[in-house]
This record gives C-alpha cells, structure tokens and sequence, in this order.
C-alpha cells in the first residue's frame, strides 16, 4: 500500500525552493552541508537528494519544489523504498502525484519487474481515504484504456461495468440484442458488424442529492468501418473507449466517497468493425430520438452512439449531465494531445468547469458551440449529415450535432478528451489517462 497513515521510523522528506535553500543549508550540521555541496544540489526543481544519518542510513531527503504540489509527489515518488513523511501538511495534490506517479501497467509481461515502492505517511485518515478513491478510479480508467481490443471487447467491457456495480451495490442494465436494435437503433448499426454485439450500459446509484449524469464513449475498438483508417491512425484505437474508462473511473470515485447524490451512468458499447453488416457512408439510420441521420463518414461513428445515449439521459432532468469521448481529431488540433476540449450549452457551468479543472491541476480549454456552424449539419443530401459539409471546426460541428439529441436543454458538458499520453512526464506514464477525471469530480463537488 503506497499510503499509510502510521510507520515506525519514517524519514522526513522537505520540499525547498532556491529562495530557501541558503538559509537551510546554513542550519545544516557541517558534515551534512557538505554532504549536499558535494552532490551539487541546488533545490532545483525536481532534483531529488538522501540525506545520511550520523549512524549510516538515510535520515531523510529533499526536494527541489516547483511550487507544484503534484509534480513534488510525483518526484518524491521514486525516493528510495521507504517510509516517508513530508516536513508540514500533506496536500491532495502532493499525495495524488506521489500515487499517481507509481502506476504500472504489467498485465502482460511475461518478466514482471517487481520492486518496492516508497510509502507515504499521512496520518489524516479522511485524507487518505479520498487520495485511494481518487486514484482508484484512475488507475481503473488507465487500465481499462490500457487494455488490448481482443482483452476488452464490448462483452468485457460489460464485465467490467458488471463487477465495478456489484463493488459498490449499484443497480445495472444492460441493452442489446432485438431491443437495442428497436430503442436505441444508431448503437446497434455502429455495432452489428462485429463479432461481439453492441449493447448499452445503464447504472444507478444512490438515493438521494442532486441527480448527476454521464455518459461515455464506448467504442471498444475502431477500424473506421469502411471508411477504414490507414494503418497509422488505427494502431491506438483500443482507446477510443476512453470516455466510457473516464466516467467508469469517476464513477467509481463517486461511489468510493459516498457522494450524497443520485448518479445515473450510460455507456454505449460498439466495436466499429467492418463486415457484411456494416454501415456504409451516406446510408440514412434511424436514432432513439426519430431524426434521420445521413451518414458522413463511417469513421465518425461515435457522435452516432452518443447521439442515442444522450437522447435517454435527457429523458430525466438531472442537474448535470457529462459525456467525456475521444471523439475528434480536429479538438487535438485545436488544443494540442493533453489538454481536454469543452463545450457546454451553459456559459456559467463551462467557467465553473474550468475553474475546477484549474483548481484541480486537471485542465481543460472551452471551446464554443458555434450556433451558425449548424448549417453545415443540415447541409445533408436527405437527411441531417452526421458529419457537415465543411471540414474545418469539426469538434464544433461534433458537439453541435450532440447538442440536437437533448431531448430539453439541462445543464451539459461534453469533453472531446485524447485519453491517452503520448509520452511520459511527471505523474503520466505513457498510455490511457483519465483526462477530465479530476476536474469533474470538483465540478461534481461543488455542486453538493
């Protein structure tokens, strides 16, 4: 366990900036000040130095502070495996970087490197109760991104969803076959060609409190039907159930703190794949909320299943309602591979939703619904175009088309989101991220 609310001899860890540093350096006994001049340490950011104790051993250490309690977790994250305690208060931040640092991905090598880990003291109980829940429910995003297509079909995505509300004595339904088909028409065409059938996911939990609302993306796998994407652009498509892995993760955050609120949870699951029973571009389907879709490219299947999942969450009105998805391209053009893009049909909820996500170290970027784009949408041949007739601003054209399937305009927000970190800095390994994760459930809290 990487946090631990007692230990017997635990050292001290100090984090210092360079304003500081002269001064404690002076304090210091001779030998040990020379110790810290001979290792050419300056508390520059991120530099990490052990100090000796007088009998040998390590009696503590130090780290250079970037003035960010998170990238100092992370950094003390890779002191030697021991117990440790920060000099003054433990922050969230400090604690979240520190855990979120020691994720491993593992699951299939065959020579598994098991070392052990650092610990962290806290002994502020309530405090490391949130810390484990939060990074519970990352670590479960990141795994379930993580995981290879042929390990994470539709069907195991189900499973997951299955043990995670049986964890927390949530109720679950689950969609498919000749129903979904009838009720919820647009996931079952993005889905029906693959071996493992598309479904929709639905779970509640709690009774009582604001009633919350998410939805995510659960295309298990995506070939770009057949509008195939080349190969390069194909290789990371296991992620793009990214938003589903996002919401499951909050989910189980949620429930994990025992949030006093009503939470209503709906993935739908396809794999786009390519068969007989493909859709083909230009086809016009049917939707759950009886508009006509021409479709513009099969590749842009995942506004298609979102479209009939936001549909039944509007049939309620719940005070807030979330989808996260990997559902453009043109947002990672726009703002770049780790900085979610938002939109939302409320002005007042997007500044709430950024000043959570800045005040949880978890960013995103507004993006606006531009009402004139919409045109684009209805420049169909026979039908509302899945895509538009303009290939520039298509995350805005995406959001818009969702924004038609509400069925009453409640408070929304929709995160166009990577999931995924194309390489490794302090705290992101490389693979799946639970982007948006943290910012929601500020946003979430805030609303209690």
């Amino acid at each position: 366990m990487p946090i631990v609310t007692t230990a017997e001899t635990p050292r001290t860890l100090r984090l210092l900036n360079k304003t500081d540093f002269p001064g404690w350096l002076d304090q210091l006994p001779p030998a040990i000040a020379a110790w810290v001049r001979d290792h050419g340490f300056e508390a520059a950011p991120a530099r990490k130095l052990v100090l000796p104790g007088e009998t040998g051993g390590i009696a503590g250490a130090v780290i250079g502070s970037r003035g960010d309690g998170f990238a100092d977790g992370a950094a003390a994250a890779s002191l030697p495996p021991l117990d440790w305690q920060i000099e003054g208060e433990c922050t969230e931040a400090f604690g979240l970087g520190f855990l979120m640092e020691q994720y491993r991905f593992d699951r299939f090598r065959q020579k598994k490197t098991v070392s052990p880990n650092p610990r962290l003291v806290i002994a502020d109980t309530a405090l490391k109760a949130r810390l484990e829940a939060i990074n519970g429910g990352i670590s479960l995003a990141r795994d379930l991104i993580n995981l290879p297509a042929n390990h994470l079909n539709p069907q195991g995505l189900e499973d997951e969803a299955r043990t995670l509300a049986e964890a927390y004595d949530a109720s679950i339904t689950v969609i498919s076959g000749e129903q979904l088909e009838r009720d919820f028409p647009a996931i079952d065409v993005v889905g029906r060609a693959a071996e493992s059938p598309p479904r929709l996911i639905d779970m509640r939990w709690g009774e009582t409190g604001p009633m919350i609302t998410l939805v995510g993306k659960g295309v298990t796998f995506d070939s770009g039907g057949l509008d195939l994407k080349p190969s390069s652009a194909m290789e990371m498509m296991k992620k793009d159930m990214g938003g589903a892995a996002i919401t499951l993760g909050l989910t189980r955050t949620i429930m994990a703190l025992g949030l006093p609120l009503r939470l209503r949870v709906l993935v739908p699951v396809a794999e786009n794949a390519v068969s007989d029973k493909s859709f083909r571009p230009l086809d016009v389907i049917e939707t759950a909320a009886g508009i006509p879709v021409e479709v513009g490219n099969t590749d842009a299947e995942g506004r298609l299943i979102l479209a009939d999942a936001l549909h039944l969450a509007t049939s309620e009105e719940p005070e807030l309602l979330i989808d996260f998805a990997t559902l453009t391209g043109a947002a990672r053009v726009a703002v770049g591979t780790e900085l979610p893009a938002l939109f939302s049909n409320d002005r007042a909820l997007s500044a709430e939703f950024v000043e959570a996500g800045d005040a949880a170290g978890d960013p995103l970027w507004p993006m606006p619904l531009h009402q004139p784009y919409e045109r684009f949408l209805d420049g169909g041949h026979t039908a509302l175009s899945s895509t538009g007739a303009s290939r520039y601003g298509g995350a805005i054209t995406a959001a818009l088309f969702l924004q038609r399937f509400l069925q009453k305009p409640v408070p929304w927000a929709h995160i166009d989101v990577m999931a995924w970190n194309l390489a490794s800095r302090p705290g992101y390994p490389k693979g799946g991220e639970a982007m948006g994760l943290r910012a929601a459930l500020r946003l979430v809290e805030g609303k209690l």
